[in-house]
């Protein structure tokens, strides 16, 4: 029997196309779970957008609540989705994703709707990226475009739609949108564009915002406000077609006018030197970091009227000393000055200035600038011979040449008065009030240079001081800022206080994290700091700081003037503002024959005072426990019973020092009346003089 042959089966091509294509669709099933897999590995985590804290502007404010400068390294601040108009939200709706309350965060007809737009366009001309897409590009995605990246956005925008309510995403988006200008969020948008906040933006400045997140640039009103006025159309179209708005408010909206108008910062002149200073000093604490992105709210001390008060002082008192040298005319291009004004009771810096031009040079003169303080440090040397009994307000001292050992043995060292006239014996008192040098000089040998440099560094002076008897007449460079600081012991009676910058900080949620608290020294007894108040007082009223005398208000100060006059001060205070001036050149010149301290600084410190006489609370400088007021002649410093006499005045003395200090008077202890006195001067906070002290 044959066998019979097996017949070969042959296949079509159909079976063949199948079965090459679901091996293909296995594959690349199999290779897209691998891919899939692999990326849900190294996706990041969405876990920090349910606290979402994107960098955010902090604002600066003066010391009445007022903006004066942003500090930020993205422009924003997040509101939340309640304060922004309806309309707004409808908008961007609109214009970038229609079905965003629809769609689990990827819109699939959406894909295919602009799949089809593309092909029918030949070009693209629609794109299908959501809202949460968006958000996830921005915060989670580097911008560098590929298929990886698209799979990846897809994927975590599934993720935060499954995490996050609709309207904590489009909190989030309409805070992170970068809307042009600099600009991200839509409320820096409406401050940036309009000078307004975004709740009080109208349906057509929405529609213009709507318009910018797809190209900021293009549609830039500020550059383009036609490309800008024709997307803003489109968006009206939209949210037309959607049923957002009527055919009457898309065509008012479309013809409504857009005036743009920048959000204006009106910092007072000058005070680039005071926020230089101030954002140093924040680095240091905070960081650059949360400086720039925490959204912290900085109350400084400044006063923006004083600041402003400060500036028109000081130029009025430069070209009032231009014009006295108009045969110098580099004067006016060299001249520059130093006001600083301070709270004597916190310590906080009212106004600060340093320089008209801080383009031109960033160096703030009042802090770190060196200037040699001449005669206005002799109060400081008063000061250590004051609190250690060495001498008393009424002290007599001999001025006269002198010759003292120089830097070698074949030259002396031979200071003179300023006038190289000598007025023999004369009293601490008229000594300090006319300045005369030869008086410091010996305080300052008497006293010793190391209880000098004890003085300077307890009031505050932390400054390298020479070592040698010159100090007596400021011959070491100290900054105008220490110098105040030293002079606020005054009227806080012995405590100098730290200057401060900032009244308070709070964070983004308004919680206060930092507050301004006087931080005092103890630098000298509280008597001591009395007695130089009155002998200070003694500098206006009848020496070399006489041209403050106009103020109405007590006041007390010292002047200072350099060699050839290259530098001219004058540093004083009222019971509660402290300043300081400085005038001086950029060329180390001189400001001119007879431009003292009294005639260039004096002026402009009483200029700028004058604005605080509206201000005061106390009415006098407050008397410490200790003093005892005792009559004494003027010119002799001899204590006397009292009368009615020009030539008598009411010294303040230290009471426990008063016996072994004048034991040729007779009085060792003190009267019952005197005694009586002074309880009733002490009671009533003030003294009592007769005749014209």
């Amino acid at each position: 029997m044959r066998k019979r042959s097996k017949k070969l089966r042959v296949w079509g091509y159909r079976p063949l196309l199948f079965i090459i294509f679901s091996s293909g669709l296995i594959v690349s099933l199999a290779v897209g779970s691998l891919i899939v897999g692999y990326m849900l590995l190294g996706l990041p985590d969405i876990s920090g957008l349910r606290s979402y804290n994107p960098p955010m502007v902090t604002e600066v404010l003066d010391a009445d609540h007022h903006p004066i400068a942003y500090w930020y390294r993205e422009k924003r601040w997040p509101v939340p989705l309640s304060k922004m108009p309806k309309r707004l939200i409808q908008a961007f709706l609109a214009a970038e994703d229609a079905r965003f309350y629809e769609h689990p965060g990827i819109d699939f007809i959406g894909v295919i709707r602009a799949i089809l737009k593309n092909v029918e366009a030949g070009e693209i001309v629609e794109g299908a990226s959501t809202i949460t897409q968006q958000v996830t590009r921005s915060l989670l995605l580097t911008p560098k475009r590929s298929w990886i990246r698209k799979i990846k956005e897809a994927i975590l925008a599934w993720q935060i739609d499954a995490a996050l309510t609709k309207d904590q995403i489009l909190t989030i988006y309409l805070n992170q949108i970068y809307l042009g200008e600099g600009a991200y969020g839509v409320e820096a948008a409406a401050r940036t564009y309009f000078a307004k906040h975004v709740w009080d933006l109208n349906l057509a400045e929405c529609a213009l915002f709507a318009g910018l997140p797809k190209a900021p640039s293009r549609y830039d009103p500020v550059r383009h406000m036609d490309l800008a006025k024709r997307r803003q159309a489109y968006v009206l179209r939209r949210m037309l077609e959607l049923g957002y708005i009527t055919p009457q408010e898309a065509e008012e909206a479309e013809r409504a006018p857009l005036v743009l108008k920048r959000e204006a910062l009106n910092p007072p002149p000058g005070s680039n030197y005071f926020l230089a200073e101030l954002k140093s000093r924040l680095e240091k604490r905070y960081g650059r970091d949360r400086l720039l992105t925490g959204g912290l709210t900085i109350v400084t001390t400044l006063r923006s009227d004083w600041q402003t008060w400060a500036r028109l002082t000081v130029l009025r008192g430069l070209d009032n000393l231009c014009k006295r040298h108009r045969r110098d005319p580099k004067l006016r291009q060299s001249v520059q000055a130093v006001l600083i004004a301070m709270d004597a009771r916190t310590g906080a810096i009212e106004a600060l200035w340093a320089g008209d031009d801080f383009k031109k040079s960033q160096f703030d003169l009042a802090i770190q600038g060196m200037m040699q303080p001449g005669s206005a440090f002799k109060p400081i040397v008063y000061t250590a011979a004051l609190s250690r009994g060495i001498i008393a307000p009424n002290t007599v001292i001999v001025d006269e040449p002198i010759s003292l050992p120089g830097a070698d043995p074949q030259n002396p060292w031979e200071p003179e008065n300023f006038d190289k006239t000598y007025m023999g014996p004369v009293t601490v008192r008229k000594a300090l009030a006319d300045s005369r040098n030869i008086i410091a000089v010996k305080v300052a040998k008497m006293v010793g240079l190391p209880a000098i440099h004890d003085m300077a560094r307890n009031m505050g002076i932390d400054v390298s001081l020479a070592d040698n008897l010159s100090i007596a007449l400021g011959s070491s460079a100290v900054p105008v800022i220490q110098m105040l600081k030293a002079y606020s012991t005054f009227p806080n009676l012995g405590r100098a206080v730290m200057p401060r910058f900032v009244k308070e900080i709070r964070d983004r949620k308004g919680n206060v994290i930092e507050r301004l608290t006087p931080i005092y020294h103890r630098a000298v007894d509280p008597v001591t700091a009395y007695q130089m108040i009155q002998l200070l007082e003694a500098v206006v009223q009848d020496g070399t700081g006489r041209y403050a005398r106009r103020l109405k208000i007590p006041v007390a100060g010292k002047t200072g003037t350099t060699d050839n006059y290259r530098g001219a001060w004058f540093i004083g205070f009222s019971p509660e503002v402290v300043t300081a001036v400085w005038v001086g050149r950029k060329d180390r010149g001189s400001l001119g024959r007879l431009e003292t301290g009294g005639r260039v600084a004096c002026p402009i410190w009483t200029s700028f005072m004058s604005i605080t006489e509206g201000d005061m609370a106390v009415q006098d400088f407050p008397i410490p426990q200790g003093v005892a007021f005792v009559p004494v002649r003027r010119q002799t410093g001899e204590i006397v019973m009292p009368r009615k006499s020009s030539d008598i005045i009411w010294e303040a003395m230290r009471e426990d020092l008063l016996p072994p200090l004048h034991p040729s008077s007779g009085i060792f202890s003190l009267p019952s009346w005197l005694r009586r006195l002074n309880d009733f001067l002490f009671n009533r906070h003030h003294s009592l003089s007769w005749g014209n002290q």
